[in-house]
């Protein structure tokens, strides 16, 4: 948002200095982004020519003899055709940056004559686009003195950054309130529009409408026997100024309005519009040529007005080029409305447009300013352009209905620390325009009609605690637990940040991707609710709350892939959406490997375009990866259960469920389906993994915090082979487990190592040959007591898994 000193001053009477204001801006919320204090313009003097001569060289060039004001006449070579003596112009001197051009000037010489400076044109100054010749000021205009102050050049440019809160200050008169409020001045009230009126506006204008919050309200008025010409010259200064060029009064009245008043407004030329007007939802396929000279095809959300012949504005957004004004327009319809905030953003991103008028609808304008703008500029056409105004057409408007907020003035204390009496915070909400009424601690608070943005008392918090002062809150320690090293974070956060220091130790990189995804991918991956669709998509492959992390970590890999980086290795601990309800939000931790990326390091493949071989991932690093994220969590790794599959968008054969008990399910790891690969347009060797970390079952509290000492045997750990022979179906987990189970004094590990399917074994039959090792923690066992632990070890896989020892 950008405004000139000047422009503010007309609301604002004050003599606060710019470096006043501009801080007292920033703390009340407004940053402030950049000040031009149009220093650059300040080395630019009013010049008189006082000779013209033809260069001796160059038919077209002008050898001028020029007083500065400054002592005696300076030499300037010029090739603008009305050069002449007598001219009085802007002149810049050797040593002058002039920002038209970019150019710092020195002493030229020009075709053998000296040139000590320039006489500019208005381009040289951006004042406007003319370089045909140098400018041509008024006899009177006084020689020697600032050409910047004499044409109100040195008005300095002050931009701040407006957040999408604050709808009530994307007008000059908004944010000259707001330095009111805080005590920077006083605000001067707005003039009320007088004119007079003569017969009825004889365009009749209707609501056609299912939802009636689209447009609350429409004023309209005709205005016969305007000129459009050129707007006065202090409008077009402000304008470009703020970076709008200046097109013809009628146009540059809307945009002064809109900028001024934070009530954009539009003008029809009444002799291009057939009929009546109707605002109604565009039909699907319908196209209108705007004012951009760009056509957009428009469907049943875009709300327009349209004539008997068609459309002739995209309600709130832009107007149509069919009935825009230019020189030849001599009737004008006025037309001040309101639109739905939503619907207008919505519509506006959906066709691409972005315009002053739909960045203030799609943040909420003045309801009760509708008719009062619709005055104003009614005057500013009648005071620019000549002309008879008719009788305003309202229609649909109903008056605001102003929201009270039930205020305890404790809040201010409990939610910012500052304290603040109710006196002051009750002076400071009615300065910034709310109404409060009752006594005591509590109190009733209207919002005015200018602060949609206003909805519950922690809003009012923030108004108090900005016009207070931000910085009159003071640095204080924070307040010591009762108990020492006592626990501040909660579990599931511990855990959070254990998961991530696991993964990220086993040479994984950490990614933070969109919690949004697209439709396809949510319903690949088991979403696609329509309780967790977005009302207001940022994109339209952004419309789901993700249901799992693997999408986004899939598509991330892919895109290095695509950049030559083929073995990836990333992980990601955020949250997942099962439905719309809180216990439905998941905290994940997830990862993929690609290519031959596995905790070894990244090798070589071919499928990545390089010579050379490597061990592609496989759904073993994925289940490592997995158990490393339950054990740094603190889980006891006894407890924990593989199971064969997982969900469906991983591969059948090659992929594990990870339980603690039959009901607890801590996660999925494995290699994916190729149809989810192919469905997310992925290639390449890839495993992942999904562990929820907030399925973990608390961790039991201890007597203390102490860790136990450690115990170590100083007997040598012993290692028996077994091979059992087993039915097909039997998981090798459940030898593992039976086998660990018989003796978990000794047994210490249990591995697989080996897997045998042959005829000799008989049908539907195969061996699983495991590796256990025997920790002694009392004494060094004798034969007898490993014989009687290799009975046991053989008793628990024969009772659990129906195994025989291979023979």
């Amino acid at each position: 948002m950008k405004f000139t000193l000047s422009w503010l001053k007309d609301h604002l009477e004050t003599d606060a200095t710019l470096d006043e204001i501009c801080t007292r801006l920033t703390q009340i919320g407004l940053e402030v982004e950049d000040v031009d204090d149009k220093a650059a313009f300040k080395p630019f003097v009013i010049a008189k020519v006082l000779s013209a001569e033809r260069h001796p060289q160059a038919d077209r060039l002008k050898v001028l003899s020029v007083d500065t004001g400054n002592g005696a006449p300076v030499q300037v070579v010029c090739g603008a055709p009305n050069a002449r003596a007598g001219l009085i112009g802007a002149f810049a001197a050797p040593g002058t940056y002039v920002p038209g051009i970019e150019a710092m000037l020195a002493v030229g010489n020009i075709r053998g004559v000296e040139s000590h400076g320039m006489m500019c044109s208005e381009k040289e100054l951006m004042i406007s686009d003319n370089h045909e010749g140098i400018i041509d000021l008024p006899e009177d205009a006084p020689v020697g003195q600032s050409y910047a102050a004499y044409a109100h050049l040195d008005d300095p440019v002050i931009e701040i950054n407006l957040t999408p809160n604050r709808p009530d200050c994307t007008s000059i008169y908004g944010i000259a309130r707001d330095l009111a409020a805080s005590g920077l001045g006083t605000l001067k009230t707005r003039s009320v529009a007088s004119f007079a009126v003569d017969g009825e506006t004889p365009v009749k204008l209707t609501l056609d409408l299912d939802d009636a919050k689209l447009c609350p309200g429409f004023a309209l008025r005709l205005v016969r026997g305007v000129k459009n010409g050129p707007s006065p010259k202090w409008v077009q200064q402000r304008l470009l100024a703020i970076g709008l060029r200046p097109i013809n009064a009628l146009v540059d009245i809307t945009n002064y309005m809109t900028f001024d008043q934070g009530r954009p407004m539009h003008v029809f030329d009444a002799a291009k519009v057939t009929g009546n007007l109707t605002v109604r939802r565009a039909k699907e396929g319908e196209t209108v040529l705007a004012l951009d000279q760009r056509e957009y095809t428009l469907n049943a959300n875009n709300v327009v007005i349209s004539d008997e012949e068609g459309i002739e504005s995209i309600g709130g957004i832009m107007g149509g080029e069919h009935s825009g004004c230019d020189e030849n327009t001599t009737d004008v319809l006025l037309e001040s409305a309101l639109w739905d905030p939503m619907n207008i953003a919505k519509s506006g991103r959906g066709l691409g447009i972005i315009t002053d008028a739909r960045y203030r609808f799609e943040r909420g304008v003045d309801p009760e300013y509708m008719v009062p703008g619709l005055e104003r500029t009614t005057e500013l056409v009648l005071e620019f352009c000549g002309g008879t105004a008719a009788r305003a057409e309202v229609v649909g408007y109903k008056g605001y209905e102003p929201k009270i907020v039930d205020f305890p003035f404790s809040e201010v204390k409990r939610l910012t620390g500052l304290d603040v009496s109710t006196e002051e915070s009750t002076e400071i909400l009615t300065r910034l325009g709310f109404k409060v009424t009752g006594s005591g601690e509590r109190v009733s608070v209207a919002v005015p009609s200018w602060r949609p943005d206003v909805d519950g008392k922690a809003d009012l918090v923030e108004e108090v605690m900005r016009i207070h002062g931000v910085d009159n809150i003071k640095p204080a320690p924070l307040e010591s637990h009762a108990a020492v090293n006592g626990k501040i974070l909660t579990a599931l956060q511990i855990r959070t940040r254990i998961a991530k220091r696991a993964l990220a130790s086993r040479g994984m990189l950490e990614a933070v991707n969109w919690s949004f995804i697209s439709e396809d991918q949510a319903k690949l991956f088991g979403g696609g609710s329509p309780a967790l669709k977005l009302a207001n998509p940022i994109a339209s492959d952004m419309s789901d709350m993700r249901p799992s992390l693997l999408p986004g970590l899939l598509s991330a890999a892919q895109r290095n892939a695509d950049k030559g980086f083929g073995d990836v290795a990333i992980f990601e601990v955020s949250g997942t959406y099962e439905n719309d309800r809180p216990e439905g939000q998941r905290r994940v931790a997830g990862g993929i490997r690609r290519g031959s990326a596995s905790l070894a390091g990244a090798g070589r493949m071919w499928s990545n375009n390089v010579k050379g071989g490597g061990k592609p991932v496989d759904v073993f690093d994925a289940k490592a990866d997995a158990l490393a994220v339950i054990e740094a969590c603190g889980l006891p790794m006894g407890n924990i259960q593989i199971e064969q599959g997982g969900p469906e968008w991983y591969h059948p054969g090659r992929s594990g469920t990870i339980k603690m008990g039959p009901k607890v399910v801590l996660g999925y790891f494995g290699e994916f389906h190729p149809s989810t690969l192919e469905a997310l347009d992925v290639s390449g060797a890839l495993c992942g993994f999904e562990v929820y970390v907030d399925a973990m079952p608390e961790p039991k509290k201890k007597a203390t915090r102490t860790k136990p000492a450690l115990e170590l045997s100083p007997f040598q750990a012993v290692k028996r082979d077994f091979a059992f022979v087993v039915d097909k179906a039997v998981e090798a987990g459940a030898i593992i487990k039976a086998a660990s189970g018989a003796d978990r004094k000794l047994v210490t590990s249990v591995n697989v190592f080996d897997v045998f399917e042959g005829a000799s074994l008989g049908d539907g039959k195969k061996s699983v040959a495991i590796e256990v090792q025997i920790q002694p923690v009392e004494r060094t066992l004798t034969d007898e007591d490993f014989e009687a632990l290799t009975e046991k070890i053989v008793a628990s896989v024969t009772k659990f898994t129906g195994g025989v020892l291979r023979g």
